[in-house]
């Protein structure tokens, strides 16, 4: 496994959609919870996993590391902060970002609703459908072709809501359309372990990701590699 950091996130390129209204569906995460089985397939909370060991430490998210799979760390240009992570495996990435969420409500109703109203707003389009993990939402951005015609980007979104924290991820490149050459993806994402901590925190606000404790020192047998920064999946300026 590979990990470097990625491309630098402009402020005003916001990698989580602007504030939406607070959600009034009473106990929407808890009924998420319980008809997803999320706490028996993933994504879990990290009070659901007996030990850490053996997960890449990102702060608020623990990945588990597989052969061939690169990790990027996307940083905020502004304030440097990371604000999200970004799998890639096999051609395809899956950006992650974890938010703090109300203890009684869900968010990826609203949050989905967003979704639509800004790809929308770039003459884009998107589509539900039922996956794996519930609602998901495909979007079509339009996006030029070397040769000058117009095509489009395709992204597949999906997000769990958990105890108190909401994981959002963003499929591009093959697996954004293609359901087998997400699963690899798919099955990382559920291995995924998020840390919420006890602070209060606001709705929506991301949880701190940052870079794993042994990138500042020796690396362990089995640790991820580090590489040049390099330039993040321009779906991310999406929602």
């Amino acid at each position: 496994m590979v990990f470097g950091r990625g491309r630098k996130a402009k402020k005003e390129e916001a990698t989580e959609p602007a504030e939406v209204r607070e959600g009034n569906a009473a106990d929407a995460a808890d009924d998420a919870t319980e008809t997803s089985g999320r706490s028996a397939t993933g994504p879990f909370d990290v009070s659901e996993i007996s030990n850490r060991d053996g997960y890449v430490d990102l702060g608020a998210l623990l990945i588990a590391p597989r052969d061939g799979l690169q990790l990027r760390l996307e940083v905020e240009e502004a304030t440097q902060r990371v604000v999200a992570v970004t799998m890639d495996l096999e051609g395809s990435s899956l950006q992650l970002q974890a938010f703090a969420a109300p203890r009684s409500e869900g968010l990826w109703d609203e949050i989905r609703e967003q979704i639509g109203q800004s790809v929308g707003g770039q003459g884009g389009q998107v589509e539900e459908i039922q996956g794996g993990f519930g609602t998901e939402l495909v979007a079509k951005l339009p996006s030029g072709i070397s040769d000058g015609s117009q095509g489009y980007r395709v992204a597949r979104f999906i997000g769990v809501d958990g105890p108190r924290w909401f994981l959002r991820g963003v499929f591009g490149g093959e697996a954004a359309l293609n359901r087998d050459a997400a699963a690899g993806l798919e099955e990382l994402f559920r291995k995924i372990v998020v840390i919420r901590g006890d602070n209060p925190m606001p709705p929506r606000d991301l949880l701190q990701l940052r870079l794993p404790k042994d990138a500042t020192g020796s690396v362990p047998p089995g640790a991820p590699e580090f590489q040049q920064p390099e330039r993040g999946p321009e779906i991310t300026q999406i929602g």
